[in-house]
């Protein structure tokens, strides 16, 4: 190689060096401006519900409004009483958690690890489509097939906190499988390969070697989850 290709050749690795560098450049710039959007859109949404919230909040009194059952804001003296909600909500949300946090981890770890392929070109479309239904059809069905269900079952009206918590179940289910079972196989295959190496059984390496290593993931799946049904009304008031 002369002396001119060996110039040639560093000065085009430098070029090509000070353009990944730009790039890089560029991308951390939008990422960070991304993130600050993020952050101030959603300063800015808190700041307008405590705004629009703080009059009736002090008239009332914090610990009224947070500890007493009565909501009537369309009464001659109106009352804003939460505890109710608050408490609903919890008894919701955790019903909801105990339903569709075993079903999806384990449906992901079925989809990571023993799906057929053709079964899973089924699976996942399906997945996602579960994602995208409004929230209305939801409670439509929760209205409709489960609260006649759990009338059969259990007696009484059947519109009660189980049939909110199946729907819910039901609903944050797409979210659990989905992200969870990115994140089992994002996990280095040597991990489960050396588990069965040292005689561990296939359920054992899954369940004791691949869940723990995909801790993070798992876990991610857990609170978007949880996030969507401590937000969810719709679903929730229809049943």
């Amino acid at each position: 190689m002369t002396e001119n290709s060996m110039q040639a050749a560093v000065s085009d690795g430098i070029r090509r060096k000070s353009k990944a560098d730009l790039k890089e450049l560029v991308m951390r710039a939008v990422f960070i401006v991304a993130a600050v959007v993020f952050i101030a859109a959603v300063l800015t949404i808190c700041v307008f519900i405590f705004a629009q919230a703080f009059p009736a909040i002090a008239k009332i009194g914090l610990f009224k409004f947070l500890f007493t059952v009565e909501w009537a804001p369309t009464d001659g003296i109106p009352k804003f009483g939460i505890a109710t909600m608050i408490v609903g909500s919890c008894y919701v949300t955790a019903g909801a958690l105990l339903v569709g946090v075993p079903i999806g981890l384990l449906t992901a770890a079925f989809m990571a690890f023993y799906c057929p392929k053709p079964l899973y070109k089924v699976m996942k479309p399906m997945t996602n489509i579960l994602a995208g239904i409004p929230s209305i059809i939801y409670g439509w069905f929760g209205l409709t097939v489960i609260v006649p269900i759990i009338r059969e079952m259990f007696g009484g009206g059947g519109r009660s906190i189980l049939a909110a918590s199946v729907v819910l179940g039901i609903m944050i289910l797409p979210t659990i499988i989905s992200v969870s079972e990115n994140a089992l196989r994002a996990v280095p295959k040597s991990y489960y390969e050396g588990s069965v190496a040292l005689g561990a059984t296939k359920e054992r390496a899954i369940f004791r070697t691949v869940f723990p290593a995909a801790k993070s993931g798992v876990t991610t799946s857990v609170i978007l989850g949880l996030g969507r049904v401590i937000g969810e009304t719709m679903a929730v008031v229809m049943i």
